[in-house]
């Protein structure tokens, strides 16, 4: 079982838009069978390639009816409104009330290269919505208010740097408090 680090919050690769994989052959494969492994370690529902470095327009998930992989996704309609608690596993141990459509239906292929077509709601529409963010360099803190954004942006900073809760500037853990 191979697995490889996921980029977390300050990456840039995560803030780059993905190019579309031109060839679905066993390369592709390998790298899905990755993703999957690296997906279930984590544990996760949902990986995008370039939660791993590889700018690629691909996305693993398992919404628990098995692992899935869809390459080159687009979502042609959405419809609705649903807000749910969202996590990311690049924004790890964070998670907050976002409000995306509801229903949505996303085409893309499968890894024998046929094309696929689904149309579906809550769960997994929000897991389709999550992952093609990612693969447009869209991060689950830009669905922040204006308000929530500084606030998370304020307990990443200090999540990068190993503050302790209640030293918000690391003052006290220099002084040796």
């Amino acid at each position: 079982m191979v697995t490889l680090p996921i980029r977390v919050y300050g990456d840039p690769v995560l803030n780059e838009v993905t190019r579309e994989v031109d060839d679905i052959d066993g390369r592709i494969a390998s790298l899905a069978e990755t993703m999957i492994e690296t997906m279930y370690e984590a544990p996760g529902v949902g990986l995008a390639a370039n939660q791993i470095g590889v700018q690629k327009r691909l996305f693993v998930y398992d919404k628990g009816e098995g692992p899935q992989v869809v390459i080159n996704p687009v979502i042609v309609e959405s419809d609705g409104e649903w807000t749910y608690e969202e996590g990311c596993l690049s924004v790890p141990g964070l998670s907050w009330e976002i409000t995306r459509p509801n229903a949505v239906h996303l085409i893309g292929f499968d890894l024998d290269g046929r094309e696929i077509s689904i149309e579906t709601d809550e769960f997994e529409g929000r897991i389709f919505q999550h992952e093609m963010d990612h693969l447009n360099g869209i991060l689950l803190v830009e669905r922040l208010d204006v308000d929530q954004r500084r606030e998370a942006k304020k307990l990443l900073r200090a999540m990068r740097v190993n503050l302790r809760p209640g030293d918000p500037d690391g003052l006290a853990q220099l002084l040796g408090e």
